[in-house]
């Protein structure tokens, strides 16, 4: 069976981590689908290995988190109890960021209900070292989520933006209503006000949108399968915290966070894959 070499399996990773989709990422490589797939699959699987057992011990004070939409198969108004079973529908995107370091400290895809919330901040709990300080957006399912993780150790706070009425106008149609003002509470501890805010985490939730196709809106490279929509999450939290090196810090997350020694060149990056292949054997 023909393998990819290291130097293709890189140029595919950059490819897909800038935002190409699986047909454009074949085109620009001369990669197969069924070759470019099979490393997103593995690789993704590699990655999030890595990130589970790497980041780990995380000594931070101030944590951002929110979800981000997209779906798998098609919007879920359109499908069937059937295709729902087997992931399509809307898919959630749960991140958290640390506000100092930009590492991203956890991640997870699912739904958007409570059961979901507390697996994310359990296992955002499960990072950290510190007392640290949380703020969410006004999603309610993260109050309770955030009592069960870190109980009274935690100084959390939810920002609440208030949006005006939405335009009707065909020009406006795919804009935001106009946020007029912005609402604060605090939940549990003491959170420093002037800490308050989700701004790095609402723009992670763009760097997410612009390096992963998949969650281009008014596309056709949604995701098709959920399990590959995982797997390509995971490449590209792998190669933000390790790879790509932050434009204000000047390092990599990873680096600053003390995770890391050196900004990873992408040949490192599809190491993983070769290091788990080799435990496995």
């Amino acid at each position: 069976m023909n393998r990819l070499s290291t130097d293709k399996r890189a140029q595919i990773v950059a490819a897909l981590v800038e935002g190409n989709s699986i047909r454009g990422t074949c085109r620009l490589t001369g990669a197969c689908k069924d070759a470019v797939l099979k490393l997103v699959r593995d690789l993704g699987a590699a990655c999030a290995a890595h990130h589970n057992s790497m980041v780990r011990g995380v000594r931070t004070r101030r944590v951002e988190c929110d979800e981000a939409w997209s779906f798998c198969y098609a919007k879920a108004k359109n499908v069937s109890d059937e295709k729902k079973a087997q992931g399509a529908g809307d898919v959630w995107t749960w991140v958290a960021i640390d506000a100092d370091s930009k590492l991203i400290l956890s991640y997870l895809c699912g739904g958007r209900d409570a059961s979901w919330a507390c697996k994310f901040m359990e296992d955002l709990a499960s990072r950290v070292t510190t007392r640290i300080q949380i703020t969410t957006d006004g999603h309610r399912a993260y109050a309770e989520a955030v009592e069960g993780a870190f109980g009274m150790e935690v100084d959390y706070a939810m920002l609440i933006k208030l949006y005006g009425a939405p335009s009707d106008q065909p020009d406006t149609r795919y804009s935001p209503a106009q946020c007029i003002g912005t609402r604060t509470g605090v939940l549990s501890g003491s959170p420093d006000p002037e800490h308050i805010s989700t701004s790095f985490i609402e723009r992670q939730n763009l760097n997410l949108r612009m390096g992963v196709r998949r969650f281009t809106r008014l596309t056709n490279a949604f995701s098709k399968k959920f399990e590959n929509h995982c797997h390509h999450v995971a490449i590209y939290h792998a190669y933000y915290n390790f790879c790509r090196v932050h434009q204000t810090l000047r390092v990599t997350p990873a680096m600053e966070a003390g995770l890391a020694d050196h900004v990873w060149t992408l040949e490192e990056l599809v190491a993983l894959l070769d290091f788990k292949l080799s435990i496995a054997a």
